[in-house]
């Protein structure tokens, strides 16, 4: 046997496997994100990523995510996950654009929330919350708090969230109480604080004014009524005996009642009852004065059998009607008032007008105080007390009550129902399903309810006569603000135009006191405050308190007499009144910008608004608007005269699968801990991100695994990238100008996406990023670039310059891509890079988006490969054909004949690889329009395919199919170009050996 014949007879039966540069990678196929998500947390930890991204942001534009505060008070729910995940992926976006991003998680620790969980504890106690001191109640509120805030905190850190979370802030920290007691007392210094006495939201089971924010609206069922009031003030004769009918679905009401509205674009009528039933409320000949509109209604509603219609009437001509329960305790009459809220939609046309208990009501008052006042009304009535009960001077119904402890409906509303059918003032009445407003912690109704409080003035001028008010200056920090998305700027407006002036006071324990002192006449109104406005030591009075708050906390209110404070400072201490109301939560959290971003080092910026670069933003649910965003605004432009924040960023809440609101009850609810047991955080994070955040959100177990899914394809792609580099030091890259053109299309793709993602990052579009990466990802590098490549990364010698070339592009898109995907999935893209560059201390969160050389854009060479992958289209199509006809089994057994008919897009072909393109061992490609029976692709036109079996034998390694297998004697059973790539292999292998 020659020497020859050995070799051919080793070769022939030799194993190739272990010279091919085959993917090869420690990066796992299954994530295990439950179990790998921890450990990189742990590494985050020990290197202290925090640190190391503010050191690295030294000396470039801050971009500070002010943390909304949640409340410290329960386990985070999925709206928890989505607000963190969205800060915690702008954050990183923001530092890898080149910013310095700051991150300080805040909690709000104050208020109804917590104080009520600690009232439950009592209650389940058998134990009064009233017979325990203050501020033995108010330890109790801290030391919940803080149990909260340390288990949210491991909560969020598990969400992949990076900040400072070993210094956080918290509204009841101490130097933050001192600074909330500092801002209220900047408003009462100016003026803009006052006491007041208007009806206000008001909680019977938690005892306290609520503000709208507190509030939702929920169906209820309320009893309707229609009462009679008989006119006795009219310039209309012929009215005399007639009787103006209103309707009301609170008739616990009834009592308050001082005047009726009505309206000068509705046509009234004076109607007379002509038939009626014998045992009717209203019987033949009674008189009525409605809206002609609203009568045939009435008239059903109270079983009139036939009316008449006597004349049209102008309300204007009434001066006065008699208080339905006249004669018995209710002697004065009531005003008729013009107004342009009546309608003629429901009711009567008139309406029932308590001004202690509604906002139109009171408005009505304030804009007619001279008739009310000639009609005997000097003040606003007092009907009923905190409890929901009528005081004891209330005619008829002392005692009763309108809500009971737990918000079931009491026996006020019977009761009175019952007195007016006794006067024979009831015309009907019934019940109506309604959305009406109910405490959003306690679920229970809420009543509006005549209250002294403390408000802070929206149309005050604040700077003198001709100053600003408080609602000019915030709507016009409205329009120096980025909105996100632009529709909240509208909505805000709406709210700040509207609204009437801001209810800071609260009748509860927990919290910041009102840190004024009232002196008040003999009629309990109030003469002067401290600090206010003319003070002679406003500045000396708030550093006193504040200093005490400073050391001890707001405690220093409640553990000792506040008099002490205005010793030295006034003539009689004695003579002035500490004000024990607690400030409403939201003006505790509308401060936290005074007391982080103006007071922390690494959270002060020099702002656009100022001329500066830096840029500060809030992120919140969309409710906010009339929340945070909200007062965090009249706070600020109250005290400071601009917004706090540079941007507002919105979003919406989460829902089930089919769009339902998540309960318990349901067994619809998707909790963040059970998808990160499961699944792992950047499947979350990924689904965050690929959503549309400004809508509201569906989640669910099938939601869930299609985002698993999304991750799994992305997740592969990166590993492939890893598995080819492993067989790449970087130390042999190919400059742009050798590269060949697949490759520098794909930088070209690298290069228009760059532009793209910066653009999404920068608009917080982060779906258009999962959308576009994605594609790009499955699209333009696992089907096409990758899939044509892979022959050449397995197969060619070590020294091919196109394997090379591809090598230095994989490169560059792993690099690319992953610290694209890195603010997403914020876990994966960190594991990732590390197998790729591993490091003790290194991160991808602390690398910059690469800066990509203008030279990459090629838009003319896009034009031309997108003509030669419409080309491929046609013969991948003719080869999926006989593989579904199962004549074929690889795309390596084709040698197809492709018709081009066109010589301007035959051109375009000339010197491509266009077999390899296509991944078959030939192709032909000819002049003509094809054969009749030719694939074809309508999109396509002018190319048609002809399928041919390769001819040749099977390449051993490389698996094409060549007439030169066989052609080498050293290695008889592959191609020319395996042969030689074996043979680098071997002599390398040799070399060693040796």
């Amino acid at each position: 046997m020659t020497n020859t014949d050995k070799t051919t007879s080793d070769n022939a039966a030799r194993d190739y496997t272990d010279t091919l540069f085959l993917p090869k990678t420690d990066f796992p196929m299954r994530a295990g994100l439950p179990q790998r998500e921890p450990e990189i947390l742990a590494r985050w930890q020990k290197n202290g990523l925090y640190g190391q991204l503010r050191e690295a942001g030294k000396g470039r534009k801050r971009f500070v995510l002010h943390d909304g505060p949640p409340y410290a008070n329960g386990n985070i729910h999925i709206g928890h996950a989505l607000n963190k995940v969205l800060k915690d992926m702008i954050v990183r976006a923001q530092s890898m654009l080149g910013h310095d991003a700051n991150y300080v998680p805040g909690w709000d620790c104050h208020g109804l929330p917590i104080e009520w969980k600690i009232e439950e504890q009592y209650r389940a106690k058998g134990r009064d919350k009233d017979e325990v001191p203050v501020v033995e109640f108010r330890r109790e509120c801290r030391a919940f708090a803080g149990h909260w805030v340390d288990v949210q905190r491991e909560e969020f850190k598990r969400l992949g969230v990076v900040g400072d979370w070993e210094h956080p802030y918290l509204t009841m920290a101490l130097p933050a109480e001192a600074q909330i007691a500092r801002e209220i007392m900047k408003f009462s210094a100016s003026g803009q604080l006052y006491r007041g006495s208007k009806p206000v939201m008001w909680s019977v089971v938690e005892r306290t004014a609520l503000a709208e924010a507190e509030v939702e609206y929920h169906e209820h069922t309320s009893p309707s009524i229609f009462v009679a009031f008989p006119i006795v003030d009219t310039d209309d004769a012929g009215l005399k005996d007639a009787r103006v009918v209103i309707w009301t679905t609170t008739p616990w009401t009834i009592p308050a009642n001082r005047a009726i509205a009505y309206s000068r674009d509705i046509a009234y009528g004076l109607y007379e009852v002509t038939e009626a039933p014998a045992d009717n409320w209203v019987r033949p000949g009674a008189k009525l004065l409605i809206a002609d509109k609203l009568a045939e209604g009435l008239f059903k509603a109270a079983r009139v059998e036939a009316f008449r219609k006597v004349r049209a009437v102008d309300p204007a001509a009434i001066r006065a009607a008699a208080h339905p329960l006249r004669g018995k305790g209710y002697e004065f009459d009531v005003v008729l008032v013009a107004t342009d809220y009546v309608t003629d939609d429901a009711g009567t046309g008139f309406v029932h007008t308590a001004p202690g208990h509604g906002a139109d009501d009171y408005n009505a008052y304030l804009a007619n105080r001279a008739l009310f006042a000639a009609a005997g009304t000097v003040e606003l009535p007092h009907t009923v007390g905190p409890d929901g009960t009528y005081y004891p001077h209330v005619p008829l119904f002392a005692g009763a009550r309108v809500l009971d402890d737990k918000g079931k409906e009491g026996d006020a509303n019977e009761r009175v129902i019952a007195a007016l059918r006794e006067a024979d003032a009831l015309v009907a009445r019934g019940r109506i399903k309604h959305q009406y407003p109910h405490s959003w912690r306690s679920k229970a109704p809420v009543i509006y309810r005549n209250t002294p409080q403390w408000f802070i003035a929206m149309d005050k001028p604040i700077d003198g006569p001709n100053g600003a008010t408080l609602r000019e200056r915030a709507l016009k920090a409205i329009t120096q603000t980025q909105w996100v998305p632009a529709s909240g700027e509208n909505r805000i407006t709406g709210m700040i135009a509207n609204r009437p002036d801001w209810v800071v006071s609260r009748q509860r324990a927990w919290g910041v006191p009102i840190t004024v002192f009232v002196r008040e006449d003999d009629s309990g109104n109030v003469t002067d405050i401290a600090p206010g406005h003319g003070f002679a030591h406003n500045a000396e009075l708030a550093k006193r308190i504040a200093d005490a708050f400073e050391a001890e906390g707001a405690d220093a209110w409640f553990n000792a007499d506040p008099r002490r404070f205005l010793e030295g400072l006034v003539d009689d201490p004695a003579a002035w009144a500490p004000v024990n109301d607690i400030l409403d939560v939201w003006f505790d959290s509308g401060s936290t910008h005074a007391f982080t971003l103006e007071v922390r080092d690494d959270l002060r910026t020099n702002r656009v608004i100022d001329g500066g670069p830096d840029r500060v933003m809030y992120l919140e649910g969309s409710d906010q608007h009339r929340g945070w965003f909200h007062s965090s605004l009249l706070e600020s432009c109250g005290t400071r005269g601009r917004a706090p924040y540079d941007v507002v960023l919105t979003h919406g809440f989460v829902l089930d699968e089919r769009g339902e609101k998540m309960s318990k009850s349901k067994g619809n609810v998707t909790a963040p801990q059970d998808v990160i047991k499961t699944s792992g955080a950047d499947i979350l994070r990924l689904w965050i991100a690929a959503s549309d955040y400004s809508d509201d959100l569906r989640i669910g177990p099938e939601i869930v695994k299609t985002f698993a899914e999304t991750y799994r394809k992305l997740r592969n792609t990166m590993r492939w990238m890893l598995g080819s580099l492993h067989h790449f030091d970087g130390s042999r890259l190919v400059v742009y100008e050798a590269l060949p053109e697949l490759e520098q299309l794909i930088l070209h793709r690298v290069a228009e996406l760059d532009e793209e993602v910066r653009a999404a990052y920068a608009a917080f579009d982060y779906k258009r990023i999962v959308a576009v990466l994605s594609a790009f990802m499955n699209t333009d590098l696992s089907a096409f670039y990758f899939d044509i490549r892979k022959d050449t990364l397995y197969c060619d010698p070590r020294s091919s310059k196109t394997r090379l070339a591809a090598l230095t592009v994989i490169d560059q898109v792993f690099r690319t891509v992953t610290t694209w995907l890195a603010p997403i999935l914020a876990f994966t893209a960190e594991e990732a890079w590390l197998s790729r560059f591993p490091s003790e201390t290194g991160s991808v969160h602390l690398e910059p988006f690469p800066q990509i050389p203008p030279t990459w854009r090629n838009d003319a060479l896009k034009a031309k490969w997108e003509k030669v992958r419409d080309v491929r289209r046609v013969v991948t199509g003719a080869l999926e054909i006989e593989r579904a006809a199962k004549r074929i089994g690889s795309s390596l057994e084709a040698a197809p004949r492709v018709f081009v008919d066109d010589e301007a897009l035959r051109a375009v072909l000339n010197g491509l690889p266009f077999a390899d393109i296509c991944i078959t061992s030939g192709i032909h490609v000819e002049a003509g329009d094809g054969p009749a029976d030719a694939f074809r692709l309508p999109e396509v036109p002018g190319v048609a395919v002809v399928f041919e079996r390769a001819a040749g034998r099977k390449c051993a390694r490389s698996w094409k199919i060549l007439p030169e297998v066989g052609t080498d004697p050293d290695y008889p059973d592959v191609t020319l170009r395996d042969a030689e790539a074996l043979r680098e292999w071997d002599a390398v292998h040799q070399a060693r050996s040796a």
